[in-house]
Order: C-alpha cells, then sequence, then structure tokens
C-alpha cells in the first residue's frame, strides 16, 4: 500500500542517522583490520579488511529495506503499525487500550530532528512504538492518539 491509502512512513532522517551509525563503525574497523595485519604481516594481509567492508555494505543495504517497511495507518476505532523485511510484523493498538502515549526522543535522535512515539497498553504485549518521526509530527499523532484513547475508554 502507499501513502494514497492513508499508510505513512518515518523521515528519512531516521535512515541517515541509523547508516551514519553504522559507518562509525565499520570504517574504524576496516581500518584496524587492514592496517595491522599490514604492518605486521605484510601488504597482501590488508585484504582482511574486505569481510569487514562487505559486512558494512550488507548492513547498508539493511537498514534502507528496515527503514522502506515501516509505516503506521491512523483509523476510525485503531492504530496500525506494520514492519519487517523477512518476518512482517502488524501490530494493532485499540484506541481504547492506551493507558499512555509517550513522545521520547535521545540526544541522537534530537540532533537529526526525530522523536518517536510509545504507546502503553492494558496489555504489556501489545505496547508499541514508532520511531523516526519529525516532533511536530509525533506530538500530533499523541495528541490526537490520547484524545481518541480518552473517547473510547469513557464509552465502554
Amino acid at each position: 500500500m502507499t501513502a494514497a491509502d492513508g499508510w505513512r512512513g518515518l523521515e528519512p532522517a531516521l535512515l541517515t542517522m541509523r547508516r551514519r551509525l553504522l559507518a562509525a563503525a565499520v570504517v574504524p574497523l576496516a581500518a584496524a583490520a587492514a592496517v595491522v595485519p599490514w604492518l605486521l604481516l605484510g601488504p597482501a594481509w590488508a585484504l582482511l579488511a574486505l569481510p569487514v567492508l562487505a559486512g558494512g555494505a550488507w548492513g547498508w543495504r539493511a537498514l534502507g529495506r528496515n527503514w522502506r517497511s515501516w509505516r503506521y495507518l491512523e483509523r476510525d476505532d485503531d492504530l496500525l503499525i506494520d514492519r519487517g523485511v523477512l518476518w512482517r510484523q502488524l501490530t494493532v493498538v485499540p484506541y481504547g487500550r492506551m493507558q499512555l502515549v509517550e513522545v521520547l526522543s535521545g540526544p541522537l535522535e534530537r540532533r537529526f530532528g526525530l522523536a518517536r512515539v510509545q504507546l502503553h497498553t492494558a496489555a504489556a504485549a501489545t505496547d508499541a512504538a514508532i520511531p523516526g518521526l519529525a516532533p511536530d509530527e509525533a506530538e500530533r499523532l499523541r495528541d490526537r492518539l490520547t484524545a481518541l484513547g480518552e473517547a473510547r475508554s469513557a464509552g465502554l
């Protein structure tokens, strides 16, 4: 389904943040895997960096696929959160079951202009989160979900 169906995706800044974290881990590892063997054993041993770089390339692509898999849909009675590449997971959170809706943003998320919405429900198994939202969208979603949750629980 597309955005025309009402589904919303995550901010591209989430993918940028995660890819920068991956690069921050892979580049020093690859450099160490190349330089140390080169100095101790000879130039040919610098090829030990190739598996590290291949793993980084695989991770780069996997992060993109994972980011594209996340989406959410606000319906009349519930919120749908769909995610996953190999194992798809669809979480349905009824508005009347919501007890707490939080907007969270750590230092790294704030640096990239991101926030996440954390949903707490009556059953801990159905707690859900939507990462990678713009702060304005996260606050709008929190306010809407809180209002709908209060309206639905009052009607019980």
